[in-house]
């Protein structure tokens, strides 16, 4: 049989809470002070029960009314009388709900104290009629409530924005107070600029201070940024006339590389090469396009020197030829004898076979030095994992946790069992599928040890 009851009146419409603050918000003394928090009500829960009954005839009462003893609030068929009151109760539960959001955005936003105030009477209002099991006159008394914190949150918002006043100056004061000490004494020019542009980002995202004050402010910040571009640009002048000294220091040093440049005392004039390097460095900078150009000669005479050395070592990289032919002879006698998997001992005896027998051979080709690093680190590796492997799947820790896998699935099968007997099949399911599980993790670890790699 379907339901039969009155109509519901339409709650009045609830404006929706604001945005929570971000966690990212400014602090105290950069942002508008938190406000004077709302006293809090404890939660009004509809308890039908004892608010209401239903007759034997279907015809749903509420018993705490505003006025009067009791009223008739609908008609409940379509279920037991504890159904019925729970969907009444339901319904008052939403009422409460709405009041309970009625508090939230009052806390959250107190300058909005007249809408929310206007809401509340809206709703007390449905209350005459409203289709709902529940404590009214508490929920009437709550909304009261909620209407005359308004006046006092319309009270405390004006004195936030006083407060927030406050901060603001403060925070102008702050910023102005750290441009004149930037503008006194920083010599880290790029990074002191950065920092002053940020300020004044930072400046103009402060709001809510009075056109005088904030103008008085404002000029001890220009002036501070005034005085350190004055100050900045001196340096720069300054800096201007090192440059010039920079580039009289570095003529005369291109001038002493450029007559090593023929030297075939290789490491001594290298060595040499080093030293000016270093002189360079330490000279600073002369003007950029003098700069680079007395680098390019400086870089050429270099390059001619090391030119020539490297063409005398080419000429030794042919004799060393032969040595690599020597290590392509070692390494494929011994790839096929260094076997891990035949023995990890043999594997290991033979590669310090290889390694001694690799030194006694002597260098390779300067350009082919890596290619024969790798070549022998590659077998040294296979050796290595070998081990590696070996020490894991012997690794006490990783046999107890397997057997401690292995003792869940006995557990937990030993369980499924005593449960199928007992009828529980339901049980009985869900314990196999943890025994299942476990067998799972039991097999990857054995894997694991088995396959290190995987």
């Amino acid at each position: 049989m379907t339901q039969q009851h009155t109509p519901n009146p339409t709650p009045a419409s609830i404006p929706k809470p604001g945005p929570r603050p971000h966690a990212s918000a400014r602090s105290s003394s950069m942002s508008a002070s938190t406000p004077t928090p709302v006293p809090v009500s404890a939660p009004i829960t509809s308890n039908p029960e004892d608010h209401g009954y239903i007759s034997t005839d279907g015809t749903v009462y509420l018993t705490s009314v505003l006025a009067g003893s009791e009223r008739v609030v609908g008609y409940w068929q379509a279920g037991s009388k504890d159904e019925g009151l729970a969907h009444y109760g339901a319904k008052f539960d939403e009422l409460a709900t709405q009041a309970e959001v009625l508090e939230t955005r009052l806390r959250a936003h107190p300058h909005d104290a007249a809408a929310i105030a206007r809401s509340a009477q809206s709703q007390r209002e449905t209350l005459h009629d409203a289709a709902v099991i529940g404590n009214l006159p508490a929920l009437d008394e709550r909304l009261a409530e909620i209407s005359k914190r308004c006046d006092d949150a319309a009270e405390q918002a004006k004195r936030d924005q006083q407060h927030r006043a406050t901060e603001a100056k403060i925070a102008k004061d702050r910023l102005a107070t750290e441009a004149e000490e930037i503008a006194d004494n920083s010599t880290e020019w790029k990074a002191a600029g950065n920092r002053l542009r940020a300020i004044l980002e930072e400046w103009k995202s402060i709001k809510g201070l009075d056109r005088a004050t904030d103008d008085e402010l404002w000029k001890r910040f220009s002036r501070a940024r005034d005085a350190f571009h004055r100050r900045r640009g001196a340096h720069f002048a300054d800096l201007d006339k090192q440059r010039a000294q920079a580039q009289k220091s570095k003529e005369l040093l291109v001038e002493k590389a450029e007559a090593l440049q023929n030297s075939t005392d290789w490491s001594r004039t290298a060595g040499a090469y080093r030293d000016l390097m270093r002189e360079w460095k330490a000279s600073g900078r002369a003007p950029r396009g003098a700069d680079d150009a007395l680098w390019t000669r400086f870089r050429a005479a270099q390059d001619h020197f090391f030119s020539a050395r490297d063409a005398e070592q080419a000429a030794k990289d042919e004799e060393f030829a032969q040595n690599a032919e020597q290590k392509d002879a070692l390494l494929a006698h011994y790839d096929e004898l260094i076997d891990p998997s035949k023995g990890i001992s043999s594997a290991r005896e033979k590669l310090r076979e290889l390694q001694e027998k690799w030194d006694a051979i002597g260098f390779v080709p300067r350009n082919q030095v890596r290619t024969y690093e790798d070549k022998i680190a590659a077998i040294e590796a296979r050796v290595a994992e070998a081990e590696d492997a070996e020490w894991k799947r012997t690794d006490p820790e990783a046999q107890a946790r397997i057997a401690q896998f292995q003792a869940k699935v006995d557990d937990f099968t030993a369980q499924a069992d005593a449960a199928q007997k007992a009828g529980k099949q339901a049980k009985a399911e869900n314990l196999r599928h943890q025994a299942e599980q476990w067998r799972e993790w039991t097999r990857m670890a054995e894997q694991s040890l088995e396959n290190p790699e995987q």
